[in-house]
C-alpha cells in the first residue's frame, strides 16, 4: 500500500493518527465521501501511480476503482430521480416545440406559455378519466393495404385475447387450453406450459371432479404492472401465472361454476372473477388472497370489465347489467330492453359504458339512467334470402299459435358476442359471427353512438358455409334461437352472405392504449359453445392497424 502514505503526503494538512486505529472513523480514507475521494483531477501522478495498485482501494473503497474506468461507469449511471428528471425535461421540449410550431405568428413568451400549461392540463386531464379523449374524429378510412393479418394461429377457436398496459405485448386462449404470450411489433410468441396436477394441487387447487382436469380457457386478464395474468376456465379455478417467468403460480379455488370472465382493477392488483355461479368473487393477486363475494345476478355471468379498484361492470343471462360499487357495498342494476338477453359489456369511462345482446344490438348506458340513452339495432346484419326459397317444398315455416312467423331471426352469427372501447376516449368497436369488425364513434353527453368503418376478416376468399341444426353447446347450454336446417352450394352461399363472406366468429376484442390498431380473437365456434361453426375460418389472433390523422397537438 505504497500510494497511501504519497497521497497523505501531498495533501497541505497532513491527518494525525493512524489509518486504521486512534485517529477516529472520519480520519479514515475508507469514511470520506464517495465525490471527495474521485477528486483526483488536481493531482495526476497520484492518480496515476493509484492506477497501478488494482485491487487494495477497491477492496478498502467499497469496490470502487480510481483509475477511471469503475469510477466512470458508475458515475454515467444514472439514479431513479435523475431518470425521471431528464424524461420530464424531454416532454416539456418536446411540449414547447409542439407549442411553438401552433404559435408561430403570435407571441412566443405569452402564448407560448399558455399553450404548454393547457397541453399539460389537457394530459392530466385524459389520463385521469375527467376528460374524454377525441380519437374517433382523427381515424381515417383503412386503406386497400391494411386489413386483419394473423398474428398468433391456434388449433382451436380462441376465447380470449388480452393486452398489457403499454399494448406492446398481447395473451391469448383457446379451448384446448392453449395460453399463448406474443409480442405485438415482431409477433413472436411463447406458450405457457401447464403443471402437472400434482404441482396444482400444491398451489391449492382442488382435485377435479372427473378424472382427468378440464386446460379449456374462457377469460384472460392482465395485471396493470404486467407482472400477473390471470386465467379461468371450466375447471372453475382462477389461475395465476407468472408473466415474467410463465410459471404457474398459484390456483384460486371458491367458484361452484366455470370461471366466465376475469377482470383485473386498474392500476391495482386486485382481480375480480365471474362464474356460471352466479356470483362475483374479489381477489388479491399480489397477496394471493380472497377478499369478498359479490351477489346479485340470477343467472350464469358472462362478461365483466373493472374500471377502477371499486367499479366493476358485469352482465349475465338473467337479461342485466350490473354496476357494482365495491366500498359502498351496493349496485346499479340495469336491464336490457325487450327480450334480448346481453352478451358482452365494456366502459368508455366512469359514467358511460357499452353492452351487446344477442338480437345483434348494441346499447349505450348512462349512469343517470336505468335503460339505455341509445340503441343502435341490427349492428352486425347478415344478407340474406328467406330460408323458404332454399328448402325443399315439402318443409313447412316455422309456426306460432297456427300463423307462420316471419324468418328475420337473427341467427348466431349475428350476435354481438364482443365489444371493447379505448378507455377514456370515444373509439370503440365491436365484433359479432359475420366476419365484420365494427368502429363505433360514442358522441358527448351520451348523445348517440355513429358508425366509423367496417373491418373485414377476410374478403379474398368465398367458401361454402353450411348451416346445420343448433348443437347443444359443452357447457350444456342449448342456443337461444333455433336455425333451420338447409343444404346450400357454393353459388348459393356467395349469394346469401354476399358482401362478407363468414370469416369466423370474434369472440374478444382488445384496443390498443394509442388507439392506433386492434386485436381480435377469432374463431370457428363461439366462445360459450358450439351452436354454430364456420369451417372456413382460422383459428388464431388477427391484428388490424387503425390510421389516425396527425394533430397539432400529438405527442
Amino acid at each position: 500500500m505504497a500510494p497511501r502514505p504519497r497521497k497523505r503526503a501531498s495533501r497541505p494538512k497532513p491527518r494525525p493518527g493512524s489509518r486504521r486505529g486512534g485517529g477516529g472513523g472520519d480520519e479514515d480514507p475508507f469514511f470520506e465521501s464517495e465525490p471527495k475521494r474521485r477528486r483526483g483531477g488536481r493531482d495526476e501522478d497520484i492518480e496515476s501511480e493509484d492506477s497501478d495498485d488494482g485491487g487494495g482501494v477497491a477492496a478498502l473503497g467499497g469496490g470502487f476503482d480510481e483509475d477511471g474506468d469503475e469510477g466512470g461507469k458508475e458515475e454515467d449511471e444514472e439514479t431513479v430521480g435523475e431518470k425521471k428528471m431528464r424524461m420530464a425535461k424531454e416532454l416539456l421540449k418536446k411540449i414547447r416545440d409542439v407549442a411553438k410550431r401552433a404559435e408561430e405568428d403570435e407571441d412566443e413568451d405569452e402564448s407560448g406559455g399558455r399553450r404548454v400549461a393547457d397541453i399539460l392540463q389537457r394530459r392530466q386531464l385524459e389520463e385521469s378519466g375527467r376528460k374524454r379523449r377525441e380519437i374517433a374524429a382523427r381515424v381515417l378510412p383503412p386503406s386497400p393495404q391494411d386489413g386483419f393479418k394473423v398474428l398468433v394461429k391456434h388449433r382451436q377457436p380462441v376465447t380470449a385475447v388480452a393486452l398489457s398496459k403499454d399494448s406492446d405485448k398481447g395473451f391469448s386462449a383457446s379451448k384446448d387450453g392453449i395460453i399463448v404470450h406474443w409480442d405485438v411489433e415482431t409477433g413472436k410468441s411463447e406458450k405457457y406450459i401447464w403443471p402437472s396436477e400434482n404441482v396444482l394441487v400444491s398451489h391449492h387447487a382442488k382435485p377435479p371432479l372427473s378424472a382427468k382436469r378440464s386446460k379449456q380457457v374462457l377469460a384472460l386478464a392482465a395485471s396493470s404492472d404486467g407482472r400477473y395474468l390471470a386465467s379461468g376456465g371450466l375447471d372453475r379455478h382462477i389461475h395465476l401465472w407468472d408473466v415474467r417467468s410463465r410459471d404457474h403460480v398459484q390456483a384460486f379455488s371458491g367458484h361452484r361454476g366455470p370461471i366466465s370472465c376475469l377482470a383485473f382493477g386498474l392500476d391495482s392488483s386486485e382481480l375480480f372473477s365471474g362464474s356460471f355461479d352466479r356470483s362475483i368473487m374479489q381477489w388479491n393477486a399480489e397477496d394471493r388472497t380472497y377478499m369478498s363475494c359479490l351477489y346479485g345476478h340470477q343467472n350464469e355471468i358472462l362478461t365483466m370489465d373493472a374500471l377502477s379498484k371499486d367499479r366493476v361492470l358485469t352482465v349475465a343471462r338473467d337479461r342485466t347489467m350490473h354496476l357494482w360499487k365495491i366500498p359502498e357495498e351496493s349496485q346499479l342494476v340495469f336491464r336490457a330492453p325487450a327480450a334480448a338477453s346481453l352478451e358482452c359489456c365494456c366502459f368508455i369511462d366512469d359514467k358511460e359504458f357499452l353492452s351487446g345482446s344477442d338480437d345483434g344490438n348494441i346499447e349505450l348506458w348512462s349512469i343517470m339512467r336505468k335503460k339505455p340513452t341509445h340503441i343502435i339495432r341490427n349492428a352486425h346484419p347478415i344478407l340474406h334470402t328467406t330460408l323458404n326459397s332454399l328448402d325443399n317444398d315439402d318443409q313447412e315455416s316455422p309456426k306460432e299459435n297456427g300463423i307462420k312467423k316471419s324468418e328475420n331471426v337473427s341467427s348466431a352469427q349475428s350476435w354481438v358476442s364482443a365489444v371493447a372501447a379505448r378507455r377514456g376516449s370515444d373509439l370503440a368497436a365491436s365484433g359479432a359471427g359475420n366476419g365484420v369488425v365494427r368502429l363505433w364513434a360514442i358522441k358527448p353527453d351520451s348523445k348517440g353512438v355513429e358508425p366509423l368503418f367496417d373491418l373485414e376478416l377476410d374478403i379474398t376468399c368465398l367458401s361454402y358455409i353450411g348451416i346445420g341444426p343448433p348443437v347443444v353447446s359443452e357447457l350444456g347450454i342449448p342456443p337461444p334461437v333455433t336455425i333451420e336446417s338447409a343444404v346450400l352450394d357454393m353459388n348459393t352461399a356467395v349469394n346469401i352472405f354476399s358482401p362478407h363472406d363468414q370469416e369466423g366468429f370474434v369472440n374478444s376484442l382488445a384496443i390498443a392504449k394509442s388507439g392506433r390498431f386492434i386485436v381480435a380473437g377469432v374463431g370457428q365456434e363461439p366462445r360459450l359453445g358450439r351452436w354454430g361453426r364456420v369451417r372456413s375460418a382460422q383459428n388464431g389472433v388477427a391484428i388490424h392497424p387503425i390510421r389516425l390523422k396527425e394533430e397539432k397537438e400529438d405527442l
